[in-house]
């Protein structure tokens, strides 16, 4: 693989926005602690729109709660939560 100077440059941002200032084995753990918040907060955003498009498209709020993993309430917030968006 090859990375251009702005892919390197764009991933050592990023790590050091959570490194606070700090070096070696904390400061890269902070920066993969970071790093894999934003990811899970992403990764949240789209199961919730998965969560929307699929009770719109006729699953039910069991269904939903069984495959996601989560409960039935949570799953009623956030179709809910859609509702409000709009």
């Amino acid at each position: 693989m090859s990375y251009t100077e702005t892919d390197v440059s764009t991933a050592s941002a990023a790590m050091n926005k959570y490194r606070e200032e700090l070096d070696g084995e904390v400061a890269a753990a902070l920066a993969v602690v970071g790093l894999s918040a934003e990811r899970a907060h992403k990764e949240a955003e789209i199961r919730d729109d998965m969560i929307r498009v699929a009770h719109r498209s006729g699953a039910s709020l069991r269904q939903l709660a069984k495959v996601s993993g989560l409960g039935r309430k949570t799953v009623t917030a956030i179709v809910e939560a859609g509702r409000t968006q709009h």
